[in-house]
């Protein structure tokens, strides 16, 4: 229980909660093989999920946006031409730090 001298035990509560309520960032990627066994990629799009709802999505180069139902979904902005000598477009999950902190600094 927290006491006005001691609000530690409470701001590790707050911080747990941050936590487990934490978006997940993703990036969308596309690869294209630029010759047979060659394969070139890039970042297409960055997205962010949140547990229940919408998934938000803005183009690397920040001129496009897209709120989706799901991360699958915006692999079928970012696939073209197909499998065959076409764009495919994969998600790439960034892991959680395991941290929280009320110290902008610290989080960077």
């Amino acid at each position: 229980m927290e006491t006005p001298h001691s609000p530690e035990p409470f701001d590790k509560e707050l911080c747990d909660l941050v936590l487990a309520v934490a978006p997940r960032i993703f990036a969308v990627v596309q690869e294209c093989e630029v010759r047979p066994g060659l394969k070139d990629g890039c970042v297409a799009a960055w997205g962010v999920a949140f547990h229940e709802g919408p998934v938000h999505v803005i183009t690397a180069d920040g001129t496009g946006q897209m709120v989706l139902n799901s991360p699958e979904r915006a692999l079928r902005w970012f696939t073209r031409g197909g499998d065959e000598d076409g764009v495919t477009a994969r998600l790439v999950w960034l892991s959680r730090s395991g941290g929280a902190t009320f110290d902008h600094a610290e989080a960077a």
